[in-house]
């Protein structure tokens, strides 16, 4: 079985933005009216799913994807807490219906209803929500709601503690993702994205989370940012700052997808990241949709540069699917109560 750590739902029906757009809008100006339904029927959903995810996902050979809203959408910069707890509301629910139409191609992992300035604590409830009550088996946890400028405290400070403690609690996982930039500098997709995922390493290499979260699970995506190209220097970071070696110290509790865009990075992931760290993932349809003219494959085909590796087949295995069943308990109970 193949199992992709990493979609989202980005071809979603036009009328969820079109939700977004007058929410924002009524954020602005609370005077307009009252917000509707979002009307959307499940035909609508197959269509988007359809001619989109689930082709690509078949015509690549891939089995699941680990789905959740699209990520550059989440947007926790905009509008209040209020607005951003309508929205993960709307979005994580939409996904849930995506996931009982297509029970056997996608599981949920949920928008967390973050703001900047909100304590983390006020996300508790739309975790347990979407866990207890959706079957989602996961969460994307935003390190920087500010949109590009950095106004939260590290991961590692204990101010993000109460939602470590729930995540352990239900045993799920958190995959580090940032949404859109509203700075200048940084590009979304090409730059704040990156840099999230480097920062959030850097932050986990300079504290003691896992000293005090044992058991917490944290997915790092796009191949681990920078992390894996300057691996060198965070292991001499390690050693300058006192730090144990990071395979104790952050690699038992930290893992990397495969979303890396051509076949020499993805040989560098697996030379320098131990197998049993890497998930396949491929973030399809995100960052990079189109199709590479020195191959004439698409960027985002993962899986082909994992068929290409001169890996063991058990250790493949590992990274198609039996990593993420680790990671991820409540997707192998979900599978294992199918049979499979």
């Amino acid at each position: 079985m193949i199992i992709d750590c990493h979609g989202h739902y980005t071809t979603a029906p036009k009328q969820l933005q079109d939700f977004r757009d007058a929410q924002i809008a009524r954020c602005a100006d609370p005077l307009r009216p009252e917000l509707g339904p979002i009307r959307i029927g499940d035909d609508e959903i197959r269509e988007s799913i359809e001619n989109n995810q689930l082709k690509a996902l078949r015509a690549r050979g891939a089995d699941m994807t680990i789905f959740s809203p699209k990520a550059s959408a989440m947007a926790h910069h905009q509008g209040d807490e209020a607005a951003s707890k309508e929205w993960a509301r709307a979005c994580n629910d939409l996904i849930h219906r995506v996931v009982s139409l297509f029970p056997d191609n996608f599981i949920g992992v949920c928008q967390l209803p973050q703001s900047p300035g909100a304590p983390i604590e006020n996300s508790i409830e739309e975790l347990e929500r979407c866990v207890n009550e959706l079957g989602f088996v996961g969460c994307n946890l935003n390190p920087d709601p500010s949109g590009g400028h950095w106004t939260s405290r590290p991961l590692t400070d204990r101010s993000w503690y109460p939602f470590f403690e729930k995540m352990v609690e239900l045993d799920v996982p958190a995959m580090v993702h940032v949404s859109g930039s509203c700075n200048d500098n940084f590009h979304a997709t090409g730059a704040h994205y990156i840099n999230a995922d480097t920062t959030a390493f850097m932050q986990f290499l300079q504290g003691d989370l896992f000293r005090d979260f044992p058991e917490l699970r944290i997915v790092i995506p796009h191949g681990g940012g920078a992390v894996p190209y300057h691996w060198g220097r965070y292991r001499g970071l390690a050693d300058m700052l006192k730090r144990p070696p990071l395979t104790e110290h952050v690699m038992k509790n930290v893992f990397f997808d495969t979303c890396v865009y051509h076949q020499p990075g993805i040989d560098l992931l697996f030379r320098v990241i131990e197998v049993d760290n890497i998930l396949f993932a491929s973030e399809m349809f995100g960052a990079v949709k189109g199709i590479d003219p020195e191959t004439g494959h698409h960027f985002d085909d993962t899986k082909r540069y994992i068929d290409n590796l001169d890996i063991a087949a058990a250790d493949k295995r590992k990274v198609f699917e039996l990593n993420a069943r680790r990671v991820y308990p409540r997707l192998d109970a979900a599978l294992k109560a199918r049979g499979r």
